[in-house]
């Protein structure tokens, strides 16, 4: 890490690739992760209520079976799964039955590459910068997930808490005290709001995986990083939130996942909530 340091022409172009590979996986990840929960969700129903058992395959699983077209079933060969490179090369389309690839796949990689570029040109190729990439991973495999099924899995959520308070154990961005307190103010804030909404309306207005998504953000961002997310992410989501239902015709009760507002607000404020506040404060003369 320390020789990545010091030949960043070497280390820059290595993380670039990795990112590339690893939004590969992520959109595995995004594809199969819901449907491989929905599966073991109707296998858990049958069993509490002692329905007979009934022929159902699982779907692919995400680490061991190949990729494959999803019309046609053809498992690609590793040259069309080259991130970015393949999809261009074949234009967006399924080498053996033609059926056009989401621009989903290039998107993901091309993004993950660039999110990681930026946590190690912001914290160094060390372990700070290996555990910014590492929530980064995690909140885009979340954001995709909400924005394509509005679930947010708890197989990942509390997994991403649970990271963000051992790396508070070796105060590798904040302490133990600020992770703890972040987590818990986290889930309590947006579970209040719920709580309040359902009161008052009698409807949920959000799922309860967005309070365990905050809760994972609070033990990464500390306590301090729980008022600036909220506002971020309120604030972003009102305005693209009300721009789709603009642009889809769609009225305002139509749910809108609250997830990627939340991941992307939490991503800002990891890599620049100090600066952000401390602007802020210059600003407003505090």
């Amino acid at each position: 890490m320390a020789f990545l340091d010091q030949n960043p022409e070497i280390g820059y172009p290595l993380v670039a690739g990795l990112g590339l590979l690893v939004g590969s996986f992520l959109n595995v990840v995004i594809l199969r992760l819901p449907r491989r929960m929905e599966w073991q969700w109707k296998r858990d129903s049958r069993e509490m209520l002692g329905e007979p058992e009934l022929y159902d395959p699982p779907p692919p699983g995400i680490v061991v079976e190949r990729s494959h077209c999803p019309h046609c079933g053809h498992q690609l060969s590793w040259y069309e799964n080259i991130p970015v490179l393949s999809w261009l090369a074949l234009r967006g389309k399924c080498r053996s039955c033609k059926a056009p690839i989401s621009i989903q796949y290039p998107a993901i990689e091309l993004l993950t590459m660039l999110l990681v570029l930026a946590c190690v040109w912001r914290f160094g190729f060390g372990w700070q910068g290996f555990g910014a990439g590492l929530l980064t991973c995690f909140l885009i495999a979340l954001s995709g997930i909400d924005l394509r099924t509005q679930l947010l899995p708890d197989s990942l959520t509390l997994p991403l808490m649970w990271l963000g308070l051992i790396a508070a154990v070796e105060n590798l961005y904040i302490g133990p005290k600020e992770a703890l307190l972040g987590a818990i103010a986290g889930y309590v804030s947006l579970w209040s709001v719920w709580w309040l909404f359902k009161q008052i309306t009698g409807k949920e207005g959000m799922g309860h995986g967005d309070f365990k998504l905050l809760a994972a953000l609070g033990a990464w961002c500390g306590l301090a990083g729980i008022l600036p997310i909220i506002l971020v992410s309120s604030l972003v989501g009102a305005l693209v939130g009300g721009a789709w239902l603009g642009i889809k015709g769609r009225d305002r009760a139509t749910p809108i996942p609250f997830g990627p507002f939340l991941a992307a607000a939490g991503w800002i404020v990891f890599m620049w909530g100090e600066q952000m506040v401390g602007a802020y404060r210059a600003y407003a003369g505090f």
